[in-house]
C-alpha cells in the first residue's frame, strides 16, 4: 500500500503553506489512525441580529475608472467620483499619496496623516462600492493646490513641484531612520519589498544633494542609496534588513522612513458597517507577534467559499486573483492542497455542494444565511452499496488525499479526471448505473469525463470492490455527516486543528493527524475566530520581531486574547494571506504563495 502511493503521497501540502514539502508519513501529520469524530452536544452558535449594516446605499458614480496619471505616471487605482466627491480606493491614498491611516470609530470618515499641520489628522469622507473604499481627495485637491481631471477612464491628479532640501540618516536601536527634507508636500509611493527600499517621490533633487546622499556609507539596516531621476520626481532604491514604513510631517515637510524589526504601525478602523480591521501587536509569554485581522459583524454581509475556478476545484492562484475573481470585498485563505498538483486536502462545501471532501476527522468551520456558525472535528462517511447488498466504503469526495481504498470525483472536481496514482480502477457511475470499469494504463491523456448525471469512482489496491462493481450494476451511495448537526451548514471550510472551543484551548494536533513537528513550527498562520458576540474574526499573525511566527499554541493563545470563544487553524506559511478592498493587509503580494481556496466576505 505504502509502495502504491508513495509518489502521490511525498508532495501532499497537510501543513503550512505552499512552501512546505513533505516527506513520508509523519510529515503528513500521520501519526496513527484516523481519529474518531468527538462527540459534541453544544448547540450551534446564533449570531445576533445584525446592526444596521446601514451602508446608505451611494448613487451611481458620475465618473469612475481603474487608472490614476499622478504627476504623469500611470498607476492602477480604482476611482469614482460621487456627488462631486473624487474618491481614490483607499490603498492608493496610502501606496501612492504616502498617507497614514489613522484610527476611526464612523466607516464614513477616515482620518488619515499627509504631512500634517500642527499635528492635526485631516479628515476624509468615505465610501464602499464595487468592493472597494473610496475615500474623498477633494479636501487634500483644496488644501494643497492639486489639479484633479477625469479623462475618459483615467484620473489625472497633478500636483505642485517640490525639490529635496536634505537627506539625512540616523541610526536607531535596531536599525536606521531616512529623513527626506522637502520644500512643500509631495506624493511618495512605497514599494512593496519585504526587503528592498523602493521609494517614489515628486521632488526633483539636486545635482549636489544627490551625490551627498549616494555617498553616505551603508548602515546595518539600510544600505547604500541610488537615486535616479523620473519625470517630474525621483526614485530611491536600497536595500534594507526589515520591511520599511512611512509616514510623514510638516514644517518642514519630511519623509520619515523607518528600517527595523518592529515596523507595525497599530490601528483599529471601521472599515465599512460592519468591517472592522485592526492591527497591532499582541503578546504570548513576553513575545510579540503582529496580528492583522478583520473583525465581522453579522448582518447583510455574507461569508462564502472562494476558488481560483469555477469550473473546477483543482488548481491555485493569488488571494487577491481569487477575491476579485469572485468579486468579494474581504477575503482569507483556507485549506490545505497539494502544492505539485495544486489538489484539494480538506473540506469545502459551498452551497451544500461538495467541491472537496473532509479529511483525517480534521477541523471545520460551518456557517449559513440564518447566522449560525459551528466549528468542528468532522468526518464524512460515505459508501457504496451493490444491488445484492454489498457495501464498500469510500475514502474521500473530490480529494487529492489518497490512500488505498475509494475515492469518488464529481463534475465539481472538474470536467475529467486523470488518476491520481498509477493501477487505479476507473468507474463510470451514471443515474446509479455502472457504465464502464477501465485501468489508468488505459486513460488517455484528456482522462475520463465526470458525468453530468453521475460521479466517478477511482479504486486504489482495492481488488475487492472492483470485482463487485461490473458494468450493469446498480449502486447506491450514502452519505452521513459526524457531527450530524453540521449537516445543517451549506457551507464548510477545513483547515485543522481545532484551536479553541467555548473558550478553552482544546488544540490537539496527533487527534487531526497533524505531526509533532507540523504541531510545533513556528512560521506565519492564519486563523477564523469567532467571539462571544458573535462576530466572526479573519485573522493573520507573522513572523515576531524577536524570532520566527508563531507556533499552534501559540496563535490559540493569539485567537483567545482577541476575545474567541472558538477558533480554527487554517493553511499558515506562505499561504497566510488577509484581503481587503483591493489589496493585501497582512504582507507584500510579493511574499504570498498561491492558494487553492478561501473564505471570501461579500458585501451588498
Amino acid at each position: 500500500m505504502v509502495s502504491l502511493l508513495a509518489t502521490a503521497l511525498s508532495s501532499l501540502h497537510l501543513g503550512l503553506g505552499c512552501r512546505w514539502r513533505t516527506v513520508g508519513w509523519l510529515s503528513m501529520g500521520l501519526v496513527g489512525a484516523i481519529a474518531l469524530p468527538v462527540a459534541i452536544t453544544t448547540e450551534p452558535r446564533l449570531l445576533p441580529t445584525a446592526v444596521a449594516i446601514a451602508n446608505a446605499q451611494t448613487p451611481d458614480p458620475e465618473a469612475q475608472g481603474q487608472t490614476v496619471t499622478l504627476n504623469g505616471d500611470r498607476v492602477a487605482i480604482p476611482w469614482s467620483i460621487t456627488n462631486g466627491q473624487i474618491g481614490l480606493a483607499d490603498y492608493g491614498v496610502t501606496d501612492y499619496l504616502g498617507a497614514t491611516l489613522l484610527s476611526n470609530t464612523q466607516p464614513s470618515r477616515q482620518p488619515i496623516q499627509w504631512f500634517p499641520e500642527s499635528g492635526a489628522a485631516l479628515e476624509l469622507a468615505a465610501w464602499v462600492r464595487d468592493g472597494y473604499r473610496f475615500l474623498d481627495i477633494s479636501p487634500l485637491r483644496e488644501r494643497y493646490g492639486w489639479q484633479v481631471q477625469p479623462q475618459g477612464g483615467t484620473l489625472q491628479i497633478t500636483t505642485p513641484p517640490a525639490r529635496v532640501l536634505a537627506f539625512r540618516r540616523d541610526p536607531q536601536h535596531g536599525g536606521e531612520r531616512l529623513t527626506i527634507e522637502l520644500s512643500g508636500p509631495s506624493p511618495v509611493a512605497l514599494g512593496d519589498n519585504a526587503d528592498a527600499l523602493t521609494l517614489t517621490f515628486g521632488a526633483t533633487v539636486d545635482a549636489a544633494i544627490m551625490a551627498a546622499a549616494i555617498a553616505a556609507p551603508p548602515g546595518p539596516a539600510l544600505g547604500a542609496l541610488t537615486l535616479t531621476p523620473e519625470g517630474g520626481g525621483t526614485r530611491l532604491q536600497a536595500s534594507t534588513s526589515h520591511r520599511p514604513s512611512l509616514v510623514t510631517r510638516a514644517n518642514p515637510s519630511q519623509i520619515i522612513i523607518d528600517i527595523r524589526a518592529d515596523n507595525l504601525q497599530p490601528h483599529s478602523i471601521a472599515w465599512a458597517p460592519g468591517v472592522h480591521w485592526q492591527q497591532r501587536y499582541i503578546s504570548v509569554a513576553g513575545q510579540p507577534f503582529p496580528v492583522y485581522w478583520l473583525q465581522i459583524t453579522p448582518g447583510p454581509a455574507r461569508l462564502r467559499p472562494i476558488w481560483p475556478d469555477p469550473t473546477t476545484v483543482v488548481g491555485t492562484a493569488p488571494l487577491s486573483t481569487l477575491a476579485q475573481r469572485w468579486q468579494a470585498t474581504a477575503a482569507i485563505n483556507a485549506g490545505f492542497f497539494n502544492r505539485n498538483n495544486q489538489y484539494p486536502l480538506g473540506a469545502v462545501r459551498a452551497n451544500n455542494t461538495w467541491l472537496s471532501g473532509p479529511i483525517l476527522s480534521r477541523g471545520v468551520v460551518g456557517w449559513n444565511d440564518q447566522g449560525q456558525v459551528r466549528m468542528e472535528r468532522l468526518f464524512l462517511k460515505q459508501a457504496i452499496t451493490t444491488s445484492t447488498g454489498q457495501s464498500f466504503p469510500i475514502q474521500a469526495i473530490n480529494s487529492g488525499y489518497v490512500q488505498a481504498g475509494m475515492g469518488l470525483y464529481t463534475n465539481a472536481w472538474g470536467r475529467t479526471y486523470q488518476p491520481i496514482t498509477g493501477g487505479e480502477t476507473i468507474i463510470t457511475v451514471r443515474n446509479d448505473v455502472i457504465i464502464t470499469q477501465q485501468t489508468a494504463d488505459t486513460v488517455g491523456a484528456g482522462g475520463v469525463i465526470i458525468p453530468e448525471e453521475g460521479y466517478l469512482l477511482a479504486l486504489r489496491s482495492y481488488n475487492t470492490a472492483a470485482r463487485a462493481l461490473p458494468p450493469g450494476e446498480s449502486v447506491a451511495l450514502a452519505s452521513d455527516l459526524l457531527p450530524a448537526t453540521m449537516a445543517a451548514f451549506p457551507n464548510l471550510i477545513g483547515g485543522g486543528p481545532l484551536l479553541i472551543r467555548d473558550r478553552a484551548i482544546v488544540l490537539d494536533a496527533p487527534l487531526e493527524q497533524f505531526s509533532t513537528a507540523f504541531a510545533t513550527q513556528a512560521a506565519p498562520r492564519s486563523a477564523i475566530g469567532l467571539t462571544a458576540d458573535g462576530d466572526m474574526l479573519l485573522v493573520a499573525a507573522h513572523h515576531s520581531p524577536l524570532g520566527p511566527g508563531p507556533t499552534l499554541a501559540q496563535m490559540a493563545q493569539i485567537m483567545l486574547q482577541l476575545g474567541s470563544t472558538d477558533a480554527l487553524n487554517l493553511d499558515g506559511g506562505s499561504s497566510a494571506s488577509l484581503y481587503l478592498g483591493g489589496r493585501l493587509i497582512n504582507r507584500s503580494p510579493r511574499t504570498a504563495a498561491r492558494v487553492n481556496n478561501g473564505i471570501g466576505l461579500f458585501l451588498p
